[in-house]
């Protein structure tokens, strides 16, 4: 039987290259989003026409109800879980004397608390089968001070102490837990920058180029396969140079 992977926040950008990238890889993904309804059916969609299998579930990851509803669904639907990828974020860039605690709130209680919800309940159902993969998603901004980035860059850093911590407590039991720290990646986000922003950023990065969704998705396919079965804990950088 085909492997089952979740990937959440699966219905654009990195999120959703990774599930393209799963599927393709053999497993039946579970496309997680928390209103965009209509993009991850297409996300589930493209899936299909490429001969892959998906459905898409709906689900707020930073409310631990909905995650504990939404992996009871897993269950019911796919029996198993082999595959997490903690991939829903959010980015609110305000500088520290300027910074508001809903932002704050916001942040942590998706970036940290969001991966934790889900990272708890798929270890929870790994653990019965001695066998499964978490992977993370980081960023470089965990490694690279970035101005107006205090709380994304704090709660990466959360993430990546999560992602060891969780590797040395699931080790025992058969589960890996990585995480993949990208830099600028080509998405929604940067297409929305001024141009003098893109020069700006472009000029720091020594490859002198930003990074492709499908090249994040890679690494988390070889993260979920069995070519990196001795490799957990880890924190895997994606950045073009930029932290050199």
């Amino acid at each position: 039987m085909a492997k089952i992977a979740l990937v959440t926040g699966a219905s654009r950008g990195i999120g959703r290259a990774c599930a393209l990238r799963l599927a393709a890889d053999g497993m039946h993904v579970i496309v997680n989003y928390r209103s965009g309804k209509e993009a991850a059916d297409k996300t589930v969609a493209d899936i299909v026409a490429a001969g892959g299998s998906a459905t898409a579930i709906q689900a707020d990851v930073a409310d631990p109800t909905a995650v504990k509803a939404m992996f009871r669904t897993v269950k019911e639907q796919f029996g198993a879980l082999d595959v997490l990828v903690n991939n829903a974020g959010l980015v609110r860039d305000e500088y520290l004397l300027m910074m508001q605690n809903e932002t704050l709130d916001a942040c942590f209680d998706l970036n940290v608390k969001g991966y934790f919800y889900c990272a708890q309940q798929a270890a929870l159902r790994m653990m019965r089968k001695k066998s499964g993969v978490i992977i993370n998603m980081s960023s470089v901004s965990s490694k690279v001070a970035l101005p107006g980035q205090t709380v994304y860059s704090a709660t990466k850093g959360a993430v990546n102490a999560l992602t060891r911590t969780m590797a040395k407590e699931l080790a025992p039991y058969g589960i890996r837990v990585n995480a993949v720290a990208p830099g600028f990646i080509a998405t929604d986000m940067l297409d929305a920058l001024p141009e003098e922003k893109v020069t700006e950023y472009l000029s720091v990065i020594p490859q002198k180029r930003f990074g492709k969704v499908e090249e994040v998705a890679a690494t988390v396919s070889f993260l979920a396969s069995e070519e990196s079965s001795y490799m957990t804990g880890q924190i895997l950088v994606l950045d073009g140079g930029l932290e050199l």
